[in-house]
C-alpha cells in the first residue's frame, strides 16, 4: 500500500509553514508529529531530523546552493527552494541516505508538487552539489566564516562579539548545533528521583542524572512523549536545567506566597509548588487564554493543588496584589537568543531592533511587578537570552531606580560547578557550550524591610 504522503513531503510542508507562513518550527513540527502518530519511530525521527537540520543550517545551505545554481536561492520558487534546501541538508549531513536517493526523491517531489518542468533543474543542481560538496569555498573573513559555518545572522554575531571573545562565541554556536537530549525534572511530590529512574528504565528510556541538580535527568530512547505512562501520570516535567535553576535560586520556604507573572507553560510555577511541599500558594499568570490553558493543562497533569492560574497582563498594575508575595518570579519576554539550539528558526524571525524594544518591555514589567513583593521579599528576574541589554543593563537600571532593592547573594544556592558563573553576587549567566544548559540569565533581588 502506497502512503498518501512521504516523509520528505511532510518535511516540505513544515518548511513551507515555517519559511513562507511564519509558523514557529516547534509548533509546526509538533502538530505534524501529533497528526502522524501512526508513522513508525524511524520515519518520525527522519522527519524531525531533516526539518530541524534544514532550518538550523539554512544559511550555510543557501550559501552552498548559490555556488551551484544559476538561479539564486531567493529568486527560486518557494517550493523548489525548500525541496533543494532539505535535499542539500541530507547530502551534507546524513551519510545514511545515498546521494542518488536524495536526488531522485527530490525530483519526484518537485513533479508531485506540479513543477515537472523544473525536474531537470532540481536534478542538475543536486547532482552537482553531491559531486562537488568538498569543493565548496567558505569566506575568509573570520566573522563571515562563522556566519556561514554555523548559519548565524551577522547582526547576532556582532552583538555577541561586543561582549564575548570569538572563541566563546564559536563555543556557543557549536553547542547550538549539537543534538541534545530532553531534560526532565522529577515531580518529587509524587516520586523520588531514584524511583523515577527505575520507572523510566522499565519504559525503555535511558535516564542520565544531570550534574547540576539531583532531581534532573537527561532522557533518550523514547519515541513519543505523550505515550509514556510516567509522563501522562505527571511523574516528571520536561524542563531545561536553566529553568529549574530559577526555582533553586528562588529558594522558597514552606508556606510562602509566590506570584509568577509570565508563567506559561507553567514549568517554574509547578517546580515552586513542588518545593512548597503542599503548603503555601503559587499564582501563575499569563497574558492570553491560550497561555493560561497551557499552564492549566500542565498543572492538572502534575496534580498540584496549591497553584491557581490567572489571566493577567503583566504590564498592568494589580493593586490587590501589591505587597502580597514573598517571592515574585519575572521570567520575562525576551529575544530567546539563548535557546537557539532548541528553537532553530527563532534566529531568522528576530530583528536587531527588537532587542531594545524587548529590553524596554522588561523594564516596564519590572516597574509594575516589583510592587507585588512584600517588604523583605524576593524578586527573581530571568530571561532565556545572553545579550547584555536584556540582562545586566536592566539589573543596573533597576537597582539605580529602586534603591529599596539590592542584589541577594546566590552563591550558596547553586552547585559548585556554577559558582564561578555568579556575577555581582546576585546574578547567574549561563552560556551554551560553556555550561551544560541553554543560554540563560537569573538575578535575585531582595526588597528592604523598610
Amino acid at each position: 500500500m502506497t502512503k498518501p504522503l512521504s516523509e520528505r513531503e511532510i518535511v516540505l510542508g513544515i518548511l513551507m509553514d515555517v519559511t513562507e507562513h511564519d509558523v514557529y518550527s516547534h509548533i509546526a513540527l509538533g502538530n505534524v508529529l501529533s497528526k502522524y502518530q501512526y508513522l513508525d519511530k524511524k520515519e518520525r525521527s527522519f522527519i524531525t531530523r531533516v526539518t530541524e537540520g534544514t532550518l538550523e543550517h539554512m544559511i550555510e545551505i543557501d550559501y552552498i546552493l548559490n555556488q551551484f545554481s544559476k538561479v539564486k536561492v531567493q529568486k527560486m520558487k518557494p517550493v523548489i527552494r525548500n525541496i533543494l534546501r532539505s535535499a542539500v541538508y541530507q547530502l551534507k549531513y546524513m551519510d545514511s541516505v545515498p546521494d542518488s536517493a536524495v536526488c531522485n526523491e527530490a525530483v519526484k517531489l518537485a513533479v508531485k508538487k506540479g513543477f515537472g518542468t523544473l525536474k531537470g533543474f532540481v536534478n542538475g543542481v543536486l547532482r552537482n552539489v553531491a559531486r562537488k560538496m568538498d569543493e565548496v569555498s567558505y569566506p575568509k573573513d573570520p566573522v563571515e566564516a562563522l556566519s556561514v559555518k554555523y548559519s548565524m545572522l551577522g547582526w547576532i554575531l556582532d552583538l555577541w562579539l561586543e561582549e564575548y571573545s570569538i572563541d566563546t562565541v564559536e563555543k556557543i554556536l557549536a553547542d547550538f548545533q549539537k543534538e541534545k537530549p530532553v531534560t526532565i525534572r522529577c515531580n518529587t511530590s509524587r516520586i523520588s528521583p531514584e524511583e523515577l529512574e527505575e520507572r523510566l528504565k522499565a519504559e525503555g528510556v535511558t535516564a542520565v542524572k544531570h550534574k547540576y541538580l539531583p532531581y534532573a535527568y537527561s532522557i533518550t530512547g523514547y519515541d513519543y512523549l505523550g505515550e509514556m505512562e510516567s509522563f501522562r501520570q505527571g511523574l516528571f516535567a520536561v524542563q531545561d536545567i536553566s529553568s529549574m535553576l530559577v526555582g533553586e535560586i528562588a529558594s522558597p520556604k514552606e508556606g510562602d506566597s509566590i506570584l509568577d507573572v509570565c508563567a506559561a507553560p507553567g514549568g517554574k510555577s509547578i517546580h515552586l509548588a513542588d518545593k512548597l511541599n503542599g503548603t503555601g500558594h503559587v499564582e501563575a499568570r499569563d497574558l492570553t487564554t491560550y497561555k493560561t490553558g497551557l499552564i492549566q493543562e500542565n498543572v492538572g497533569r502534575m496534580q498540584f493543588g496549591n497553584i491557581s492560574v490567572v489571566q493577567w497582563d503583566a504590564t498592568v498594575p494589580d493593586e490587590a496584589a501589591f505587597d502580597s508575595a514573598d517571592i515574585v518570579i519575572a521570567d520575562l519576554p525576551c529575544s530567546g537568543l539563548g535557546v537557539l539550539g532548541r528553537k532553530t528558526d527563532l534566529k531568522y524571525k528576530t530583528m536587531k531592533e527588537q532587542i531594545q524594544e524587548l529590553s524596554g518591555l522588561q523594564k516596564k514589567i519590572l516597574d509594575v511587578v516589583r510592587r507585588y513583593v512584600k517588604p523583605g521579599g524576593v524578586l527573581i528576574y530571568s530571561t532565556c537570552t545572553i545579550s547584555r541589554a536584556e540582562n545586566m543593563d536592566n539589573v543596573h537600571w533597576f537597582l539605580e531606580k529602586y534603591p529599596e532593592f539590592t542584589l541577594d547573594n546566590i552563591e550558596d544556592k547553586v552547585c559548585s560547578e556554577l559558582k564561578d558563573s555568579v556575577t555581582e553576587q546576585g546574578c547567574l549567566r549561563l552560556l551554551p557550550g560553556v555550561h551544560e544548559s541553554d543560554g540563560f540569565f537569573i538575578a535575585r533581588f531582595r526588597r528592604s524591610l523598610e
